[in-house]
């Protein structure tokens, strides 16, 4: 199985390492997670591993989620996440923390980033807006013209889907790929990555074996190992 743990952004701080360089990192509080359901391909077919995370009183709960959890010999828990897995090699019921974590040097990170609210053009698109000499009148954050985008074609009634226009910004399920881990500290369940993490202090987050590396971190993971 992956490793991977559900758990809560803290927030940003820094990290002075031995040499005296001063790394910025994510403290992230993960775990410990319960093994909530083993699925496998006869039964439900695929194999994947659900874990469950942060306890909550029975009556903040429901009464299937009680259930469910009652199967692994747990109480209820706030939050599920499944992971797709070729060998689950969890138990039912087991506890897992960040010690499975260890010796793994970049994760990935799944959070909802911030919602920014219903925004302009500029601001949700990073758009530079018109010029601001005379004769422009006072349009200098207009998105500009949206004719020539009204069909394939150039010309019809509808915008042209995917047109960057004024709307919704942010409150967005975000990965972030390849977070070094800078340390871990089993204790207190705490794990420290490299740089930062979608959405705001307190939210959840899941953390995951990194599945994917640029060559660099790929060299790095190989002399680590």
């Amino acid at each position: 199985m992956t490793a991977a743990l559900l758990g809560y952004k803290l927030g940003m701080t820094r990290y002075f390492t031995e040499d005296g360089e001063n790394i910025p990192v994510t403290v992230i509080k993960a775990g410990p997670c319960t093994v909530t359901q083993v699925k496998d391909v006869e039964r439900d077919g695929y194999s994947a591993v659900q874990i469950g995370f942060d306890p909550v009183k029975p009556r903040r709960s429901t009464m299937p989620v009680i259930g469910h959890d009652f199967k692994a010999g747990s109480g209820p828990l706030r939050h599920h996440r499944e992971l797709r897995c070729d060998d689950p090699s969890v138990e039912l019921g087991e506890t897992l923390t960040v010690s499975c974590f260890e010796g793994i040097p970049f994760v990935d990170v799944l959070g909802t980033s911030k919602g920014k609210g219903f925004q302009g053009a500029m601001k949700r698109h990073n758009f530079s807006g018109l010029e601001a000499s005379h004769g422009v009148k006072r349009r200098h954050r207009s998105p500009g013209s949206i004719g020539g985008h009204s069909a394939n074609l150039g010309t019809g009634p509808k915008i042209k889907k995917g047109k960057r226009m004024a709307g919704h910004m942010g409150d967005e399920h975000m990965t972030v790929r390849s977070l070094e881990v800078v340390s871990i500290d089993e204790a207190e369940g705490i794990v420290l990555v490299k740089g930062t993490v979608p959405g705001p202090n307190g939210a959840l987050v899941f953390l995951r074996e990194a599945v994917r590396l640029n060559k660099q971190k790929a060299s790095a993971k190989k002399k680590a190992g």
